[in-house]
């Protein structure tokens, strides 16, 4: 996302507690903090949980102390109820916006990330070259937090097409069919998916759970879903698919 920015010509920069060396064709343009913060007047957070965004805003980092800072958008996938309380955590003189996406690794590379995003008209219509740069889908979903609604929902299809393609190709395996032909017929029939698609291409497509990585992660995804559920919902389906992510095995 960092390198889309500044191909469109973006004074961007980055920060992260990793060291710079292993952000590759980035690594010029990553900061220490104190560099990161004096200038800064947008932040785009791009980081993995509740916990790490309450370390960049309020805690470890404390950015929301930047002298400069102007807006905030927040790309992580984060539980909505947990987003939109932000609004009163935050100074009031910062604007908000929820910005989380879809695509993995290999469409911010290629800068035609979907974007989920719920904030004022004006602010939205102010950042919108930003989301260019980075994207190409954008779905204004409303006020601040309706983009993480949109975003948990869409993550918990996601996890039940991730669950679901992977037991059909291990089982497709144990009755001896070609992997590439089934994928070719799921995708022009009835069973086509986003995970199915695209298994070549996305990163963790044939990844075992780990806390750490894409599955874990789209597990956090299905519980930041269901902390927002209805309040009378049957989450029966959501908890089967989050205990058959659990159960990934790397597949070879």
């Amino acid at each position: 996302m960092l390198g889309a920015l500044r191909k469109a010509s973006f004074d961007a920069v980055g920060f992260d507690i990793r060291p710079s060396s292993e952000f590759g064709g980035n690594a010029p343009h990553m900061r220490e903090l104190s560099k990161f913060s004096q200038n800064l007047r947008i932040l785009i957070t791009v980081v993995r949980d509740i916990a790490q965004t309450d370390a960049v805003l309020f805690e470890t980092q404390r950015l929301t102390e930047a002298p400069n800072l102007q807006t905030i958008i927040v790309c992580s996938t984060l539980s909505p109820r947990y987003t939109t309380a932000l609004r009163d955590r935050v100074p009031a003189t910062i604007a908000l916006i929820d910005a989380p996406m879809s695509g993995a690794a290999i469409a911010a590379e290629q800068a035609r990330l979907s974007f989920m995003l719920g904030g004022s008209t004006p602010d939205l219509d102010h950042h919108q070259p930003l989301f260019d740069a980075m994207g190409a889908h954008f779905h204004r979903m409303g006020s601040f937090g309706t983009g993480m609604q949109a975003k948990v929902l869409n993550n918990l299809l996601a996890a039940s097409n991730t669950a679901m393609t992977r037991l059909v190709l291990d089982w497709a395996e144990q009755a001896g069919l070609d992997e590439n032909a089934l994928l070719g017929l799921i995708e022009t029939s009835s069973g086509q998916n986003w995970l199915a698609s695209g298994f070549q291409e996305i990163e963790f497509s044939r990844d075992g759970y780990g806390a750490e990585n894409s599955i874990g992660i789209l597990h956090k995804d299905v519980a930041s879903a269901l902390d927002a559920a209805p309040p009378d919902a049957d989450i029966n389906l959501p908890r089967a698919i989050q205990h058959a992510l659990l159960s990934l095995k790397t597949k070879r």
